[in-house]
């Protein structure tokens, strides 16, 4: 395996990890089960970008709006990573659901109702797993069942 701080040179341009990016993404790649609560700016959705791109299988990561997944997929898609949503906007959902079953994504982005459909259950059992992300988390305790009708 790739040294992370190699990684985060070379495909995400930074010169170092900051706060506690480091031992999150530590954490994640040592295959530990993690919450990591940082302030608004601070690399969040680095600590599991990272870990997905060195890592076998796709990293699922639940995402509460279609306009945020659609920014970090193209933030990633910038640098290299191969990601991909499966939102109800998506005209290529076929594809995208290939490529995630034959392990060429790195991150799959999905909403929260999609991660809770038993459909999409069946497809994460053909599909080669390499973590889950929940994306902005505290949603879960500010909205909770009011999020969606």
């Amino acid at each position: 395996m790739s040294d992370p701080r190699d990684v985060l040179h070379t495909t995400f341009g930074f010169p170092d990890f900051r706060g506690v990016q480091r031992q999150v993404v530590d954490r994640v790649l040592a295959g530990q089960r993690t919450l990591a609560v940082m302030p608004t700016g601070a690399g969040k959705s680095l600590t599991y970008q990272l870990p997905a791109t060195m890592m076998d299988g796709t990293c699922v990561v639940i995402s509460p709006l279609i306009a945020l997944m659609h920014d970090q997929l193209r933030a990633a898609e910038a640098v290299g990573i191969r990601a991909a949503t499966l939102t109800s906007v998506d005209e290529n959902r076929a594809e995208t659901i290939e490529r995630f079953r034959n392990g060429d994504l790195d991150l799959l982005y999905v909403a929260p109702e999609r991660a809770s459909n038993s459909s999409f259950r069946d497809l994460l059992r053909s599909a080669p797993l390499a973590l889950f992300a929940i994306d902005e988390a505290h949603c879960v305790s500010e909205w909770g069942h009011d999020f969606r009708p």
